[in-house]
């Protein structure tokens, strides 16, 4: 089974089966990163705002877990990295804000918002020369384009470098960076679009997994991760039919024992169809699919603006723990794809990675 589906990117990342885990946040910790990694795929550590210390730790906690190669995911999008002085932001388009997250606050019973808001902790180049440091053996680059330089400091240390791209464009602007594999997203894929500049509409950059991978393929002659819209065995195939050397799955792994997701937003996950996403900017400021909820429909709904990356996440973040603690997925950013119609069930991450092998070894072409 490993034998057929074993492709060059593999032994170029040190793995076994050509399955990657999105390191998305509130989902990727060392147990799900370590589970899949050991069961021959490649886990990947969430990393976004993450301290410095604190994904050290993390990061060693994976290394006691697992011997096998793994990631951490980063962001270095041009409203982070360095990000977005709140201060910069007029007082009416946060008061716009404020006023329909406290309308949400009255009916979650929280007192009404502070009338500024919290800039994003400027964290990334801490964190890389941390990951250096720690020789962590690939950087994956979620929303952003780390530059040839940063690729040659990373390949100083014998680590590899992946990045996403939606459009061919930025996969050629990633290959001309030097990375080792671009992560070719599809529009199904749930959480943020990995753009490093973001787009004017939500509908820009939204290209299918079916159409956008095959392009990739032939426009960068590097090894391409399929992502989008990808669950089982057969989504594994038909990646590969199409060139590309390996698939990432968020959605899949979320749902999984090890997710660090809470147990609400996994059960949201087996209880929407494939039709149930959206894409939003309204729960972080950046662009990103999720499940569609009250807070998604009555914001969108309001007409008011929202503020730049994450910075509008830090406004409304009182509303989302306070909804996290009462297991309340109607106001709380359920990111995932459309392929939670494919997914009805808990398993173990290295369950994933069997079942994955497995089905997709029965397919017939």
């Amino acid at each position: 089974m490993s034998t057929r589906f074993h492709t060059p990117l593999c032994e170029h990342l040190g793995i076994e089966h050509p399955i990657v885990q999105s390191g998305m946040g509130r989902i990727a910790g060392p147990e799900l990163v370590a589970e899949v990694s050991a069961a021959g795929g490649l886990g990947v550590l969430a990393g976004l705002l993450v301290p410095p210390e604190l994904l050290r730790a993390q990061v060693r906690r994976v290394r006691q877990l697992t011997d096998r190669p793994f990631g951490v995911n980063l962001w270095l999008h041009e409203e982070l990295h360095p990000p977005v002085d709140a201060a910069s932001i007029e007082d009416e388009r946060i008061q716009a804000v404020q006023t329909v997250l406290d309308g949400f606050r009255s009916r979650l019973g929280l007192p009404p918002g502070e009338q500024r808001v919290a800039s994003v902790p400027d964290l990334a180049d801490a964190q890389l020369e941390m990951l250096l440091d720690e020789r962590v053996p690939v950087l994956s680059v979620g929303l952003g384009n780390p530059g040839a330089a940063l690729v040659g400091r990373f390949r100083d240390r014998g680590a590899r470098v992946i990045a996403m791209a939606c459009t061919v464009a930025d996969a050629r602007a990633l290959a001309e960076s030097g990375v080792d594999a671009v992560v070719a997203q599809g529009s199904e894929a749930g959480g943020h679009r990995s753009t490093w500049v973001k787009r004017s509409t939500r509908q820009a950059a939204a290209i299918g997994t079916m159409a956008l991978v095959p392009q990739v393929v032939d426009a960068v002659k590097l090894p391409v991760i399929a992502a989008g819209g990808i669950a089982d065995g057969r989504g594994l195939v038909a990646s590969l039919a199409l060139g590309a050397q390996a698939v990432l799955l968020g959605t899949r792994f979320a749902a999984t024992r090890e997710s660090t997701a809470p147990e609400f937003f996994k059960r949201a996950i087996l209880a929407a169809d494939g039709d149930a996403t959206r894409i939003t900017n309204a729960f972080t400021g950046l662009y990103a699919r999720v499940i569609a909820n009250r807070f998604l429909s009555d914001y969108e709904a309001s007409g008011a603006p929202v503020l730049p990356g994450l910075i509008q996440a830090n406004a409304a973040q009182d509303v989302y723990a306070k909804a996290a603690a009462d297991g309340n997925a109607d106001y709380f950013p359920v990111l995932a794809g459309q392929s939670s119609g494919l997914i009805s069930d808990l398993p173990g991450a290295a369950e994933v990675v069997r079942a994955l092998l497995g089905e997709a070894a029965a397919v017939r072409l």
